[in-house]
């Protein structure tokens, strides 16, 4: 039995007990789909790929084997040049693989070209990403955000995926969001699907605003875990606040921010979030679907940055989180970085890290809790102390925020500009938590004490 484009249809790792709603259905692990995985690029060796094949068994994929080529840019037409694709069906044959991994985002032709040339399933990284956060969503914002994005990549790949929309739960690449699926591969009713999530994404924002809000208004500052997946962000969270966030050795495991009180050193107050974590070649369908749960860190007064000191790609690592944060407008916001999982290293490896890193990087260990202390006193340092000169751009139409610095706050200047009003102020912490989302300078002065 075969696809609509020609593909073998085949039973995947994981079958739903419905087709109505298949992300609120309980995953049946099967035998995992046999794949080969496939890089193409400027000096690529098999390492390369050792990312690749985690994202692949965290979708319940088994890497079977790996093709690389090295090449300045991709084929336009296959992706992977002509020759290889002999490799690479040679691959499949040999190792009775179901599927093609590659590690990259495919245009709509190059997937069509190469499923019809394979005559098996073919998954780029982002749909693998996809994917993955599909079989992780719990909340129902984290449902709908992951179909939106999901949505916004299969369209203009339907003729690609040929019934791939109707083949719910079967395997990676085709565990689709709630709604119907069958009759989803009709354009206009998915682009009406789209239009639905959105709308309800947008009325789940205005509800997590207004919790915000309200802790916005506290005058508590906010701090944000942000990291690489699979960084131990959420066992930092647990040793941090003695929660129970859940915690595997997988990639995405943790998709909905939790947020939880934490006491400072001089018992000092503070909020401390846990939300996704990010990876290289973050799909951009799914960084704008899930902007308003990443504005938990865009709109935070701390970022701790937690590194994996025990990767081998720590560096790349670090710079990938980095550009996610400036691509979600938290580039300005004060960072302290952790060099978490240290007890993995030897004392020796440990201090190579270290000072491989720019700046100011703090070893710790969340499994241990070797310096943790040592961080709630770095947090409570970086945090600011008021009262604190801010420079902030208030756009056009929050004449509020204006005249709540007027009657709360000292307003040092002020001064009209095309995106808005420029005002710089001197303010305390609770009018700094108000004003926090419309910051264009860090903070420049603190208070002594």
């Amino acid at each position: 039995m075969t696809t609509g484009n020609g593909a073998p249809k085949r039973r995947g790792v994981h079958e739903t007990t419905t087709l109505e709603s298949p992300l609120a259905a309980t995953w049946r692990p099967r035998v995992p789909e046999r794949a080969v995985l496939v890089g193409v690029g400027r000096g690529m060796e098999e390492a390369d790929l050792d990312e690749l094949a985690a994202l692949a068994d965290s979708a319940g994929a088994e890497p079977v084997a790996r093709v690389l080529q090295t090449r300045q840019d991709p084929n336009p037409a296959t992706f992977v040049g002509r020759g290889k694709i002999e490799e690479v069906h040679q691959a499949l044959h040999r190792n009775a693989a179901e599927a093609v991994i590659l590690d990259d985002e495919l245009t709509p032709g190059q997937l069509r070209n190469l499923e019809e040339r394979l005559k098996v399933k073919v998954i780029d990284r982002t749909a693998l990403i996809l994917d993955i956060f599909a079989l992780h969503a719990r909340s129902r914002e984290g449902k709908a955000q992951v179909e939106l994005a999901q949505l916004n990549y299969l369209l203009p790949r339907l003729r690609g995926w040929g019934e791939a929309m109707s083949r719910s739960g079967g395997g990676i690449g085709t565990r689709m969001g709630g709604g119907e699926t069958k009759m989803e591969t009709d354009r206009q009713h998915i682009r009406r699907r789209i239009s639905k999530l959105r709308k309800d994404l947008k009325d789940l924002a205005r509800q997590r605003d207004v919790k915000r809000s309200s802790r916005e208004r506290s005058g508590v500052p906010q701090v944000a875990i942000a990291g690489y997946t699979n960084a131990g962000k959420s066992t930092l969270m647990n040793a941090l606040t003695s929660s129970d966030v859940v915690v595997a050795n997988q990639l995405f495991a943790t998709l909905d921010p939790t947020v939880r009180k934490i006491q400072l050193p001089s018992g000092r107050g503070a909020t401390i979030s846990d939300t996704v974590g990010f990876v290289s070649k973050l799909p951009h369908d799914l960084v704008e679907a899930f902007r308003s749960t990443l504005e938990e860190v865009a709109r935070s007064t701390l970022i701790v940055h937690v590194a994996d000191a025990s990767s081998p790609e720590l560096a790349q690592q670090i710079d990938a989180v980095r550009e996610v944060l400036a691509e979600i407008g938290a580039a300005r916001i004060p960072e302290v970085l952790v060099l978490n999982k240290v007890d993995r290293l030897s004392e020796t490896e440990r201090a190579r890290v270290v000072s491989r890193i720019d700046g100011d990087a703090l070893p710790i260990s969340a499994v241990s809790g070797e310096n943790l202390d040592r961080l709630m006193e770095r947090i409570e340092d970086a945090l600011p102390r008021f009262p604190v000169d801010v420079t902030i751009l208030v756009p056009y139409g929050r004449e509020d925020v204006t005249a709540m610095l007027y009657r709360n706050a000292e307003v040092l200047s002020k001064e009209a500009g095309a995106d808005g009003t420029l005002v710089h102020a001197r303010v305390n912490e609770r009018e700094h938590a108000a004003v926090s989302a419309f910051v264009v300078e860090p903070t420049s002065e603190r208070a002594a004490g």
